[in-house]
C-alpha cells in the first residue's frame, strides 16, 4: 500500500510537468494534465487540471494567462465541473490558427456539412440555394455584372481571434470577420461581387434537457 501511494504521488508530480494531450477532433487537442497534487478533503477531492487547448501537434503556449478560480461550495451533486475563460480563450486561439473559421459555402452544401467547435456539432445550413438574382434586388450594382442569374459562393473568414467572455448564466462571443460573395459562372470560374465586414456579438446559454446538453444562441447585435 505504501508503494502504491508513492507511485500515485510520483505520477501526479510527473503529470504536472508534461503535456498530456487528448484529441478533440482533427484540428485541436486539450492538455488535461494536473497543475498540482489533488487536494483531498472530507468528503470530496479537488482536481486542478490545466485545460489548455492547442492546435493538433503544436504545443506552443497560447498568448493568455490562466487566472485562478474556485468552485462555489455546494454539496447537492455528485460531480462538479468548472471551466475558466482561459479554456475558451485557448480553444478559439487554437481553432483560429488552424483556419477552422474560414468556411466556403456553395449551393452543393447540404445538411451533412458540420462545423465542429467547442465539442458541439453546429449545422452550417440545411440547404444552401441562392443566386445572384437575390443580391441584385438588394444591391443594384450586382445586376450590372449578372444579368443572368448565377449560383453564388460565399467565403467566410474570421479576421480576428473570437473573444469569449463568461457571464452569470451564459457566455458571450465577440466575432470579427468578413464575407466575400462570388458568382459561379458557367465555365466554373468565379467572379467576385462584393465583400462585407462582419462584427457580431452573441450570447450562448447552456441547459440540460432530456439528459442532453443543449445550447441556445441569441444574436445581441
Amino acid at each position: 500500500k505504501i508503494l502504491s501511494v508513492l507511485f500515485v504521488i510520483e505520477y501526479f508530480a510527473l503529470s504536472t510537468t508534461l503535456t498530456v494531450p487528448m484529441p478533440i477532433d482533427d484540428l485541436a487537442e486539450v492538455d488535461y494534465s494536473l497543475n498540482s497534487l489533488p487536494a483531498v478533503f472530507q468528503p470530496f477531492i479537488d482536481l486542478d487540471l490545466k485545460g489548455t487547448v492547442y492546435a493538433a501537434g503544436n504545443y506552443t503556449g497560447p498568448p493568455y494567462v490562466a487566472a485562478p478560480f474556485t468552485i462555489p461550495d455546494q454539496s447537492d451533486s455528485m460531480l462538479y465541473l468548472a471551466f475558466s475563460e482561459y479554456f475558451f480563450q485557448t480553444s478559439t486561439f487554437a481553432y483560429y490558427t488552424t483556419g477552422a473559421f474560414n468556411i466556403t459555402i456553395t449551393e452543393e452544401v447540404k445538411s451533412g456539412k458540420l462545423l465542429h467547435f467547442f465539442f458541439f456539432s453546429l449545422q452550417t445550413c440545411s440547404y444552401f440555394n441562392i443566386s445572384t438574382e437575390i443580391f441584385s434586388s438588394i444591391i443594384p450594382e450586382v445586376a450590372k455584372y449578372s444579368v443572368t442569374p448565377y449560383p453564388v459562393m460565399l467565403k467566410l473568414m474570421a479576421t480576428e481571434i473570437p473573444v469569449i467572455s463568461l457571464e452569470q448564466d451564459s457566455f458571450t462571443a465577440e466575432i470579427q470577420g468578413s464575407m466575400e460573395v462570388f458568382a459561379v459562372l458557367p465555365d466554373s470560374t468565379t467572379q467576385s461581387l462584393f465583400t462585407m465586414n462582419i462584427a457580431a456579438n452573441t450570447s450562448i446559454a447552456l441547459n440540460i434537457f432530456d439528459q442532453k446538453l443543449m445550447g441556445s444562441l441569441c444574436l445581441n447585435r
